[in-house]
């Protein structure tokens, strides 16, 4: 079989998992996410490591078919570029971090990166699970914020796509068709990796 154009080329062995995984944009629209699907997700999420274990993480699930009036408004807050592929995904889980701590209400400033680890977790379960994810910065946060309620010491920190993979073929632009098969690309470990200082390159003794 030959390997998915999406699947990294790794330069350094790593598992399977990371290899394969890739945020599509086309999505199987008739085969629902199961709610048992759902809380292996956010199991995975819930063993993420936080500073002060604080597990600073909300997730918000809107089940296309279940909260269709949700769904649409938060479809609405959506960039033009997501609003044109997103709709297809038959759930959005929107990603939110608490940033007080305790009564006093005191600043966590680790809580976005907190939440980002547990997403990342979340994500990668997905992969394990045959699920794809598309995580997307591109939303009205203010909109968001009042359409879901979130209390005024909630940050949003995006809205993820989730559902099964579809063919290209499903989406109505063809930019995003081609994106769809174009193989991924990243910078060299070699260029974000420093040996005791910044900028000085690092090398295995």
């Amino acid at each position: 079989m030959m390997p998915h154009p999406k699947h990294a080329n790794a330069d350094h062995e790593v598992l399977d998992l990371i290899r394969e995984r890739w945020s599509p944009r086309a999505y199987d629209t008739s085969r629902p996410v199961s709610p048992a699907d759902l809380w292996r997700l956010f199991e995975a999420a819930r063993w993420a490591p936080s500073s002060r274990n604080e597990q600073p993480w909300r997730f918000i699930v809107i089940d296309r078919a279940a909260h269709a009036d949700e769904f649409a408004a938060v479809v609405s807050t959506l960039t033009a570029g997501n609003q044109a592929w997103a709709p297809l995904a038959p759930v959005f889980i929107v990603a939110a971090a608490k940033l007080t701590i305790g009564p006093w209400a005191d600043p966590n400033r680790h809580a976005l990166y907190d939440t980002g680890q547990a997403v990342a977790y979340l994500t990668m379960q997905a992969q394990s699970q045959g699920l794809a994810a598309r995580q997307m910065e591109g939303f009205d946060r203010m909109r968001a914020a009042e359409i879901c309620q979130v209390p005024a010491d909630v940050d949003l920190a995006a809205i993820i796509a989730l559902g099964y993979p579809g063919p290209p073929e499903v989406l109505p632009n063809e930019k995003h068709r081609q994106l769809e098969v174009t193989p991924r690309s990243r910078r060299a470990a070699e260029e974000f990796v420093f040996g005791g200082v910044w900028g000085l390159t690092y090398t295995a003794r």
